[in-house]
């Protein structure tokens, strides 16, 4: 069964859940050498940058499901393009597949919300919080609040 990188929407449990019913998640993992970034349209992809590590899920998918998500990616409209690469996982390296983004693509807008679901889905799945932190500047949204600092109060008469 192939192996899929999703660094946008496809992180979304849900979401992949709808395209893709058989579809497994097997944890995150990084993408070495490539950069998150938003195409023209607002839709999300990757850029070569070899100083960059983009963080993501990897999706084990059946064939049927692949499919879908060609369909859903604009494959064969040409919006996505598909290649394997070499992504970082917790026990070592995978070869997945990755959708790139072709900026002369003649498609649609991305709808609004797009980058808030991208970011809500990069929270519900653990990504590092720097991470998730840029995926927020990417789509122009404000950036979290920092936590709330701690302050110890001294009252000797307390201990």
């Amino acid at each position: 069964m192939p192996l899929t990188f999703a660094y946008g929407s496809n992180m979304s449990v849900a979401d992949m859940t709808a395209r893709c019913p058989r579809a497994k998640r097997l944890g995150l993992a990084r993408l070495a050498k490539f950069r998150f970034a938003l195409l023209p349209n607002g839709f999300a992809t990757v850029v070569r940058d070899p100083a960059a590590l983009t963080h993501g899920v990897l999706w084990e998918v059946s064939f049927g499901d692949l499919a879908a998500l060609d369909r859903y990616e604009g494959v064969a409209e040409g919006g996505y393009e598909k290649i394997v690469l070499p992504v970082i996982r917790e026990t070592g390296f995978a070869r997945a597949l990755v959708y790139i983004g072709r900026p002369d693509a003649d498609r649609e807008r991305a709808p609004p919300g797009y980058m808030e679901a991208i970011v809500a889905a990069a929270v519900a799945q653990g990504l590092p919080r720097d991470h998730v932190e840029f995926l927020r500047l990417c789509g122009g949204l404000a950036p979290e609040a920092p936590p709330k600092k701690f302050r110890a109060i001294k009252n000797e008469n307390f201990l």
